[in-house]
């Protein structure tokens, strides 16, 4: 392994225990009631460390964001000659959801989570923001290749707003105590649903 190479996983390793560390006191906690110099405290690093990772206190729960940007540019950017957006992104959603990937929504305590983000307005907020971020990177991939920013924007905004609706309909049904394994069952389908729509249009759909 390249010295490189080696930093780099230095500084995920890093990153992933300041998250965890970050974690463990909002879920006793509450979000609100915990500070980043608390959570440096108990990382055993200092505060300049955590905001030299996560430059807002919200991302150090919503810390899957960043690997969500950098993945989704990873596999538009680097899809085969002739590949659509929509398939590239297609195999993304279906690669989360077969590693049990946090992304998917449909794992093990994300509804612990969710009581975490909903009773907190900054993390909330912050969903938000993140969402908009994903539209942003996918606008500017595509821009680069197409062109053409007007048309990126408008294909970006419906591919960002596929991937949180199949990560909210997970949530939502975690949420309500529906059985892990048909939500993961369901959700495959519902990626496919999601990207069809995507590649195929809307058409007549809604019409009477």
């Amino acid at each position: 392994m390249t010295t490189t190479g080696l930093r780099e996983r230095k500084k995920e390793a890093t990153r992933r225990h300041l998250a965890d560390v970050a974690k463990e006191l909002f879920t006793a906690r509450g979000f609100d009631n915990v500070t980043v110099a608390e959570v440096a405290e108990a990382a055993n690093v200092s505060k300049m460390t955590v905001f030299n990772y996560f430059p807002r206190k919200e991302d150090l729960f919503l810390d899957r964001h960043a690997d969500q940007l950098r993945d989704v540019e990873r596999a538009l950017a680097g899809r085969a000659p002739g590949e659509s957006v929509t398939t590239a992104l297609r195999r993304y959603q279906h690669q989360l959801l077969d590693a049990h990937h946090e992304l998917s929504g449909a794992v093990e305590g994300i509804a612990g989570c969710w009581q975490i983000i909903s009773a907190s307005p900054a993390l909330l907020n912050r969903l938000h923001e993140q969402a908009l971020e994903l539209q942003v990177v996918i606008t500017e991939v595509l821009a680069r290749e197409a062109g053409d920013p007007l048309r990126s924007r408008l294909v970006a905004g419906q591919l960002a707003a596929a991937v949180g609706a199949i990560f909210e309909t997970a949530l939502r049904r975690m949420v309500d105590g529906e059985d892990i394994e048909r939500v993961r069952r369901d959700q495959a389908t519902l990626v496919d649903t999601a990207f069809d729509l995507l590649e195929h249009g809307l058409g007549s759909f809604g019409a009477s």
